[in-house]
């Protein structure tokens, strides 16, 4: 017998016979792209039949008659190949009908940015089902976006393709397939990740097209693109050229792929602006004239039969030169919006670079097409990037272009816009043709008019566009049929009133639009129109509310949280949240800026819609800081706050993808209310080529079952595995992922969470808590770390219980480690079986119970691994205690990681960590009770290496909240006090003061709360004898502890003067007194009024005013508790000068308070006398200057007649008289005379050598002594914290301290230098150095020590030798020699007193 033929099938399988796809059978056929019944029914439409009848040829006939044939031979072999039994099936089709059905469903697919993906299936049913694709339930229309989306369906065989992927395709796609016997849907996922990578880098595509294997030469093409063009800049007006070279396998005589460029997604076409040429391997497209729109990411697309390749770079374009210095740069994009025979809108963009200062407005420029006249539309700028241009010619053609005006000049033009014509909307419609017969096209002809039918009201007549310099009407016409050609007539109305005014008066419109101009700005106006034709004028329409001339189109907020991050050695990522509310935004500029230059460069002059730019062209290893602003219509917005200085550098490994971390898993909700919740998460397996530096948090709404789109939750990175996510919807449902961030970049986010609901949580136990952490793995023990729970529950969390099972055992075998809740955060779980596999959970509780388990634990095996080593002790042999740490597995980035109580310190003061190689060493600087806890070492970047080790209290040290301290209370009253952390009942104290024992008395009480740990003694008072040191000493059980106080010197002395003032004080208010102390005012009738504020006063207080101890005034039965006590003097002058008081006083006590009028009477200080560079100054002050003052100087009395040597001026209150090289004949009696015009004042001061020594010793740095003297000491005031070193110097050697040169430091603040039985040998430089780890100062003196009969007779030589120079010095030299010879003088002046 024959064997019967296996059954054809189309379907592709794996090794396990699981389908992974299906194979297309290769029919050498014209391919039409359509089914059979779509092709007959094709030719059975209208337009086929009109074509065929109209154009058919003689090729035509015979092609159909060949398609027919073909038809024939087809249906032939299908009959032939079915049998007799599946002949009549075929026959019956209602035994073959059946609902659609999935042979293979679409599979779901992860992809990059920029790449393609493909989504097919295979569907049976009969009949023929129609298959529709969704993306998140809503209709796929090719149509809507050209080019984006490509349907096919073959052979049952039904596919979608998506080109270049962006993260908005990320969706859930439903491919639905439906004939007469029902419904089928299938679904897959389509995730877009965000490439990570250079933004030219080259982008995989689909191997194959759907057309399959070239049918035409039975190969596959594969394409390469190489020697491709970089990242380009260049400057408006240059030329630029760009060009791949390309290779295709196998090469094909006379091939041709087709190639393709595109600019930010929009496929370019040639024109005088873009010129292409392909040459056989190599593509080249060349930008004629640089313009600002010529900016952007340009793509090469190459297509073959076999699939394409794509490159990508971006192209910069700076703005030219300026004619003028400071102008601003052109504006860019110029278009026309709308079209009418009355006007044009021509809308552009503002330009990145404003010149320094900022943009006053825009001035619109129009040239008729065929001419080169250009003509200004704006007599005065526009600030609105948008203005409708009147004035045209109805039919004619015209371009615009635009340009930018500043304080500082004109910019250079835009880009000339596309032409376009003045005419209305229809009349255009009309003019384009009409189309071909067989096309369908029903062409609509206007009627024959209707006599004497006036038109109606028009209607929906609204306000499309308000600016404060036009506004723009819209409406529909009438309804009706029958009428002839209708005008329009507009009219506008002020708000509140009922007059109406036409507007356009003399020609009524065609068009419904119109734009009016001329209109008040900040005026409300409401509008109407009518129609007419040669019948008349119709009613009105309805009016449109009042609108108010102004912008309706508000300036974008400024854009926020700028993050730039690494991306190669010359360029950065920068990243922004947007603008919030902002209305038709049009995009950001970024600026940047090197840190401390203060000048910020734009680093694109083409606005970017996204929230995230490239910023190329920077220098390596410098550092920036950026910028953004945001644009629209209205203007720019402020620009948002600088960023973080960021370093040029190639991120860590280059920003490959593998570097990048791997995804976080594991993600709960810890928390939720009405709008926010909560998530946590576990960290990823792999973190990549460095630390995690953070994390993102995307959100996404699901609804139906059917995910949204996904939102960024955080712009800046969180450090922590929890984060809130707010501005939730209450009720709605959300998944989340996590994307894990180190130095090489972002990683793959994590998979979608469970769907969460968002409702506040109303229970009343505590949520899970969350990030549970496995340290120290043992054979028989382990640490876990978890965090607290964010939702606490209706009280505190008090506790936390851990939970234990076996890996492979059921959910019953769970069991409670603790029986008790410990108050901890983690906790050491022993007793483990060696080898075994544990997982671990954490419940917390507060008092309305136990609340909810957190994620169980990944399985851990009990197992020491190879190599463990443990926390050693040592103690060194001065006595220093160390904790020592050794990993055998160090990486080249572990870190040695120690942490007190399993948290990491933060105060490096109470240890000090040294690490060499394999091994760290934490020391102990000075033990005490605060460094007792677990101290623990984590070793990152290896497989968990980690120890710890316990630093008991138990009988060792009693803790202390604070040490012991000194305040000072009422009555001047003294408490020492210090508060203990842990005490018990049984604690006793001691109270020490220098080493002896105090007791419980009239002068010491004690009080120790055995509660609240606090221990205190209260002195009345201080006495000298209480100078010394003051000691608690604490003892409880074996724990012991002390605190110590010490007060001497200074400290000391402050602390008793200052409690003596307390108790001055508060007895002085147990009696009437003094609020504020008497002083005095200046009122503006120039009266001077005495004035003090009391308190504490009864009716039986009296207050008695005194002048020079002499009553002249007193307050009786003053009335008021508080109050004040004024005495006036109506026209003061000197014989009010003197000294004034006032006493209160009752039976409870009395207080005093004097004012000393005297010098203030006087009006002014002496006159005194100064050394300058310049020469000498004459200064006073007074007690306040007026131009109204008149001051006149003396000399000899004599005005002086002031020149350019000698000058006169006031400082504020001083007033000066400047003597510029002084000679002798200087010297002499100087005045200075003050009058108001009511009185007059004078001082003088005599100018002479001893006069003027004086004044240069004062700032001479210089000691001197004589042997008759038997000591010299100088001292000098220190401060620093911490409190400095000090170092003596003589002649620039360091001196010490003994019995002939004594050197001490007293309380931190006093240096002294005392030199003994002085002599000679002791003449010489002295300095004083001191330091601490802050700085250092110095401080230099000289001392000089001479025989007093000696010197007399060296000081006079000496003299007599300056006294004769002076006579053979310059002129200009004088000034000089003069201040030396004073200063000698007086030396002789000391000596001779001396001798």
């Amino acid at each position: 017998p024959v064997p019967k033929r296996a059954k054809p099938t189309y379907l592709a399988v794996d090794k396990d016979n699981q389908i992974i796809g299906y194979v297309v059978p290769i029919f050498r056929e014209y391919a039409t792209g359509l089914s059979d019944t779509e092709e007959a029914r094709v030719r059975d439409t209208a337009a086929y039949m009109a074509r065929r009848d109209m154009f058919t040829s003689g090729l035509e006939m015979e092609r159909s008659e060949l398609i027919s044939r073909r038809e024939a031979m087809r249906g032939s072999a299908e009959r032939i190949s079915l049998n007799k039994r599946e002949h009549f099936k075929r026959m019956n089709e209602d035994s073959l009908m059946h609902t659609p059905e999935f042979v293979i469903k679409p599979r779901s697919h992860t992809v990059w940015e920029k790449q393609c993906v493909r989504l097919h299936c295979t569907v049976s049913g009969w009949p023929d089902p129609r298959v529709v694709w969704y993306k998140n339930n809503v209709a796929i229309d090719p149509l809507a976006s050209p080019g984006k989306y490509k349907l096919e369906s073959r052979y049952s065989v039904h596919s979608l393709e998506i080109n270049r992927c962006d993260f908005d395709d990320t969706a859930q796609y439903r491919v639905s397939a439906m004939n007469s016997k029902g419904e089928l849907s299938a679904f897959a996922s389509v995730v877009v990740k965000r490439f990570k990578g250079e933004i030219d880098d080259v982008l995989l595509s689909p191997a194959l097209t759907v057309d399959g294997p070239v049918s035409e030469y039975g190969i596959t093409f594969k394409t390469h693109i190489v020697d491709k063009f970089g990242v380009s800049f260049g400057r408006e007006g240059e030329t630029m050229s760009l060009g791949c070279t390309v290779i295709i396998y196998p090469a094909l005589h006379r091939y041709q792929p087709e190639v393709q460029w595109y600019r930010d997604d929009v496929l370019l076409s040639a024109s005088k602006w873009h010129h292409m040429h392909w040459s056989g391997d190599r593509a080249t497209l060349t930008l004629t004239h640089l313009n600002k729109e010529d900016e952007g990411l340009y793509t090469l697309r190459v297509t073959t039969k076999s699939g394409y390749e794509t490159y990508s770079a971006y192209v910069f374009v700076r703005d030219a030169d300026a004619e003028i210095e400071g102008a601003p740069g052109a504006p860019l994009d110029v278009r026309c919006l709308d079209a009418n025979k009355d006007y044009i809108i021509v809308t552009w963009k503002q330009p990145a670079v404003d010149g320094g200062n900022s943009i006053l407005g825009y001035f619109v420029d129009r040239c008729e097409v065929g001419t080169n006249h250009w003509i200004q539309c704006n007599d005065t700028p526009v600030k609105f990037a948008r203005f409708p241009v009147t004035g045209l010619v109805e039919g004619r053609s015209y371009t615009f272009r635009v340009r930018a005006v500043n304080k500082s000049g004109m910019s250079h033009p835009s880009r000339v816009s596309e032409p376009v014509a003045a005419m209305d909307p229809a009349d255009r419609a009309r003019m384009r043709g009409t189309s071909a017969p067989w096309t369908g096209q029903i062409i609509v002809t206007e009627e024959e008019p209707a006599e004497g039918v006036v038109p109606g009201r028009p209607l929906e007549l609204q306000v499309t566009e308000a600016t404060k310099n036009y506004v723009v009407l819209s409406w529909k016409p009438p309804a009706g049929k029958g009428l002839e050609g209708v005008m329009y007539y507009v009219e506008k109305c002020v708000s509140d009133t009922d007059s109406w005014q036409r507007v356009n008066t003399e020609i009524p419109v065609k068009s419904p639009r119109f734009a009016l101009f001329d209109l008040a700005e900040g005026k409300s106006y409401s509008f109407r129109v009518r129609c007419c034709n040669s019948a008349g004028v119709g009613e009105p329409s309805d009016p449109t509310e009042a609108t108010t001339v102004g912008d309706k189109l508000d300036i974008p907020s400024a854009p926020s949280k700028v993050v730039p991050t690494n991306n190669t050695d010359t360029s950065v990522v920068v990243s922004w949240e947007a603008s919030r509310d902002a209305k038709e935004l049009v995009g950001y500029y970024i600026e940047a800026s090197m840190v401390d230059s203060n000048v910020w460069e734009p680093c694109n002059n083409k606005p970017v819609k996204g929230t995230r730019f490239f910023c190329h062209g920077l220098i390596t290893g410098e550092k920036y800081v950026f910028r953004v602003r945001a644009v629209n219509a209205a203007g720019l917005s402020q620009f948002s706050p600088d960023s973080e200085p960021v370093e040029v550098k190639a991120a860590i490994g280059g920003g490959i993808p593998h570097a990048s971390p791997a995804p976080p898993y594991g993600i709960s909700v810890l928390e939720c209310v009405r709008d926010s919740m909560v998530l946590g998460w576990k960290q990823p397996n792999f973190i990549g080529g460095a630390d995690i530096t953070g994390y993102f948090v995307d959100y996404r709404e699901v609804i139906d079952g059917v995910p949204g789109k996904w939102h960024e939750a955080n712009i800046r990175a969180v450090s922590e595995r929890a984060y809130r996510v707010s501005d939730l919807k209450e009720n709605k449902k959300y998944q989340f992922q996590v994307r894990a961030a180190n130095m090489a970049g972002v990683g793959i986010p994590s998979l979608p969470s469970d769907t969460f609901l968002c409702e506040e949580w109303t229970i009343a136990v505590p949520g899970p808590p969350y990030d549970l952490q496995i340290r120290e793995v043992r054979s028989d023990s382990l640490v876990l770390l978890w965090r607290p729970p964010v939702y606490q529950g209706r009280d505190p969390v008090n506790g936390f219980y851990i939970d234990i099972k076996e890996a492979e055992a059921p959910e019953e075998a769970w069991r409670g480690v603790n029986t008790k809740a410990t108050e901890k955060t983690y906790f050491k779980i022993k007793n483990l079986k060696e080898a075994e596999t544990y997982v671990f959970r954490v419940r917390a509780q507060n008092k309305a119970g136990v609340g909810k388990t957190s994620d169980v634990t990944e399985p851990v095996p009990a197992l020491t691994k190879p190599g463990t080593k443990e926390i050693v002790v040592d103690v060194d042999d001065d006595g220093i205690i160390s904790l020592n740490f050794e990993c055998s597995e160090l990486t080249q980035d572990s870190k040695f990681v120690w942490s007190k109580n399993y948290e990491e310190m933060t105060d490096t003061s109470r240890l000090t960590i040294e690490t060499k190689g394999n091994k760290s060493k934490a020391a102990f600087n000075t033990p005490e009770e605060e460094d007792i806890g677990i101290y623990s070492c984590l070793v990152t970047h290896t497989d968990g290496a980690s120890s710890s080790y316990t630093l008991s209290e138990e009988g060792r040290f009693i803790p202390l909240k604070s040490e012991l301290a000194v305040e000072l209370l009422e009555k001047g009253r003294v408490r020492f006090w210090l508060q203990a952390e842990k005490i018990s009942a049984n604690g006793k104290v001691e109270y020490v003061f220098n080493d002896n024992v105090l007791s419980q008395g009239e002068k010491y009480k004690m009080n120790f709360d055995k509660n609240t740990g606090v221990i205190e003694m209260i002195m009345e008072c201080l006495t000298p004898a209480d100078e010394g040191t003051f000691t608690f000493q604490m003892t409880d059980g074996k724990a012991t502890n002390q605190s110590s106080l010490v007060l001497i010197g200074d400290v000391f002395k402050e602390l008793q003067k200052e409690s003596e003032f307390q108790k001055k004080e508060w007895q002085r208010k147990q009696g009437p007194h003094f609020i504020e102390y008497l002083g005095y005012e200046v009122t503006p009738e120039c009266c001077v009024v005495l004035k003090c504020k009391v308190g504490n006063m009864k009716k039986d207080t009296s207050a008695l005013w005194y002048k020079d101890g002499r009553e002249i005034k007193a307050d009786n039965n003053l009335g008021f508790t508080e109050g004040v006590l004024k005495l006036e003097i109506a026209q003061i002058s000197k014989k009010d000068s003197g000294v004034y008081e006032v006493v209160l006083k009752d039976d409870r006590g009395k207080d005093t308070s004097t004012l000393n009028l005297t010098d203030q009477a006087n009006s002014s200080t002496p006159l005194k006398i100064t050394s300058t560079d310049q020469g000498i100054r004459l200064y006073t002050f007074v007690s306040y200057y007026n131009d109204l003052l008149q001051v006149t100087w003396h000399y000899k009395d004599s005005a002086i007649a002031f020149s350019d040597r000698i000058k006169s001026g006031v400082v504020g209150e001083q007033l000066w008289l400047q003597i510029s090289e002084p000679t002798e004949k200087d010297m002499g009696k100087y005045a200075i005379e003050f009058s108001d015009g009511k009185g007059g004042l004078r001082r003088t001061v005599e100018l002479s050598g001893q006069g003027e020594t004086t004044s240069v010793l004062e700032d001479f740095s210089h000691s001197r002594s004589d042997c008759c003297t038997t000591a010299l000491n100088l001292t000098c005031n220190i401060s620093g914290d911490p409190v400095p070193e000090v170092t003596w110097l003589k002649n620039d050697r360091e001196i010490t301290s003994d019995d002939h040169c004594i050197l001490k430091f007293e309380s931190g603040k006093f240096a002294s230098f005392t030199i003994t039985g002085v002599n000679t040998s002791d003449s010489g430089k002295y300095s004083i150095l001191v330091k601490n780890k802050y700085g250092t100062e110095s401080a230099d003196f000289t001392v000089s020590v001479f025989i007093p009969d000696e010197a007399g007779k060296i000081m006079k030589l000496v003299w007599n030798v300056f006294k004769k120079k002076l006579n053979e010095c310059s002129y200009m030299f004088q000034p000089i020699c003069y201040k030396l010879c004073v200063l000698y003088r007086q030396l002789i002046t000391f000596f001779d007193n001396k001798t």
